[in-house]
């Protein structure tokens, strides 16, 4: 948050034409302490001073820190998506239950890649199509 922020913001939404919005940035205080916050708004070098108390402040707080907690949140589901995405997603046929079986049965994607036909068959919900299929797609050539 701070100036940084505020004059990004402004250049943003200047490129987007929004040019009459009025747009503020609040900062955490010295040592990041709560209740010593700056918010500083555009044209004006100064940041406001507000009281811990105003009603004002305590929103502007509450607004910052829901936005701080959605941005986090979204990260970590973005990550967490990552983290769980394998070679696995890309095969036609194998949803996320014949991947779970799949995983569940070889340990990770890297067994599955370098298992036979009759090993992808013997997994629960892969038939001997499929597990063709998978074969097929880690050994295109045979």
């Amino acid at each position: 948050g701070g100036r940084g922020h505020l004059g990004v913001a402004l250049e943003v939404f200047e490129d987007l034409g929004l040019d009459d919005i009025a747009i503020a940035a609040i900062a955490k205080g010295p040592e990041r302490n709560a209740g010593r916050e700056r918010i500083f708004v555009a044209g004006r070098s100064n940041p406001v001073k507000l009281e811990p108390r105003d009603p004002l402040f305590y929103f502007l707080q509450r607004l910052r820190d829901e936005a701080h907690r959605y941005a986090n949140s979204a990260h970590r589901q973005k990550r967490s998506r990552a983290l769980s995405r394998s070679i696995l997603d890309d095969i036609p046929g194998v949803g996320a239950r014949r991947k779970k079986a799949l995983l569940h049965h070889f340990g990770g994607p890297n067994a599955v890649s370098q298992a036979g036909r009759a090993d992808l068959e013997a997994v629960d919900g892969i038939s001997k199509t499929l597990a063709g299929k998978i074969y097929d797609w880690f050994y295109p050539d045979g």
